[in-house]
């Protein structure tokens, strides 16, 4: 029996070799004289990079073998829409020959189309069906149809990646997006999956926290997240994690990737607040990783914090990568909004939000 044993976990590591040494979705690797680069990171720690504080989300075994119990055995009801997400589409001349207000085009979890000052960007482009190196492995997307296609799009001035997990870093997507975008805007250590994919180092920028560029009058800053990283087994926190500022002339926009509640959304707001809107993570959550995303109220909290004139919740209607209902993350965050009396809007997938009056882009249509 033990023979048997040892040789069905030979066979398991030897596979999962196999797949990630011929399977390109896994990205690049950092190297050594990377990891040295690194070290002058104050986020950086022991060749890992560290939230702030240290904070890090760990399970403890008994809660892991409650975790996959309640994989095999539980039940979750409506963690899927019975029917398909009903999404607004766009036309591709009406994106290529915009020179409008700047506006926001939600595709669903975090990824959006940015419009602003006569510039194109992309934020954590993932149009893939699957947030998973190999199909089998995840549910599909909640929408066949995305709001508009890669090919579609025109030329992209901008990408910005908040992070390398697979719903927001996704390969297929890059590969159809690389020759039409200009540069790419990453965290440290991002960047070695887009080398990897054959994007020029030339045409990316990776940032620390607290650092900032200018790029054709637009200003982005690399801000903190409380999160992690990692598309493999063994590389978690190689990679940086962040939230991003997103400045013109006249407007100011927070994106907050991937994160737990903590005090970083008030020293974000001290330093770069206050905000005209603010995506805010509010989904994928569970009481067991309380530390690496947040609940609804958190979420909605997190907008008080960074000093955020309106708020819309991100990282949900797109895909179950959690136990709870789909419609969960935006029915909790609808009703502690109300209670702290901070503006909220729920866009339809592709509706087209006007940062000058967001309000008229809110909804119920998850109710529908």
């Amino acid at each position: 029996m033990l023979i048997i044993i040892v040789s069905l976990i030979g066979i398991v590591i030897l596979t999962y070799q196999l797949v990630v040494s011929f399977n390109p979705a896994f990205g690049g690797r950092v190297t050594k004289e990377l990891k040295k680069e690194y070290a002058a990171s104050q986020n950086y720690e022991d060749g890992k990079f560290i939230n702030i504080g240290g904070v890090e989300q760990k399970m403890e075994f008994s809660t892991m073998v409650k975790f996959f119990r309640m994989q095999l055995f539980g039940t979750f009801p409506n963690t899927i829409p019975e029917k398909e997400v009903p999404v607004q589409t766009i036309d591709s001349l009406s994106v290529a020959n915009y020179d409008g207000n700047s506006r926001l085009i939600w595709f669903g979890h975090s990824t959006f189309l940015l419009q602003m000052q006569g510039k194109t960007i992309l934020i954590d482009p993932m149009f893939g069906h699957v947030p998973a190196p190999v199909d089998i492995l995840m549910d599909k997307r909640f929408n066949e149809e995305l709001p508009i296609t890669i090919e579609q799009l025109p030329k992209i001035d901008a990408v910005i990646i908040s992070h390398d997990h697979y719903d927001h870093l996704d390969y297929g997507s890059i590969l159809k997006l690389k020759d039409k975008v200009e540069h790419f805007f990453v965290p440290l250590g991002v960047n070695v999956h887009l080398e990897k994919w054959g994007i020029p180092k030339d045409r990316i920028l990776q940032l620390d926290w607290w650092q900032d560029t200018t790029y054709k009058g637009l200003k982005f800053v690399c801000t903190p997240a409380q999160h992690f990283s990692g598309r493999r087994v063994n590389d978690k926190a190689d990679t940086l994690w962040s939230s991003w500022v997103i400045q013109s002339e006249t407007e100011n926009i927070f994106f907050s990737g991937d994160s737990g509640y903590g005090s970083h959304f008030k020293e974000i707001g001290a330093k770069y607040g206050p905000f005209d809107f603010a995506m805010l993570e509010c989904g994928q959550y569970n009481e067991m990783w309380p530390k690496i995303h947040m609940m609804p109220e958190e979420a909605a909290q997190a907008g008080i914090d960074v000093q955020a004139r309106q708020i819309m919740p991100i990282h949900w209607g797109a895909f179950k990568l959690a136990m709870h209902s789909w419609t969960d993350p935006v029915e909790r965050i609808t009703k502690k909004a109300e209670e702290l009396n901070i503006g909220l809007i729920t866009p339809k997938i592709g509706r087209s939000i006007e940062l000058n009056n967001p309000e008229v882009s809110s909804s119920n249509w998850w109710q529908e």
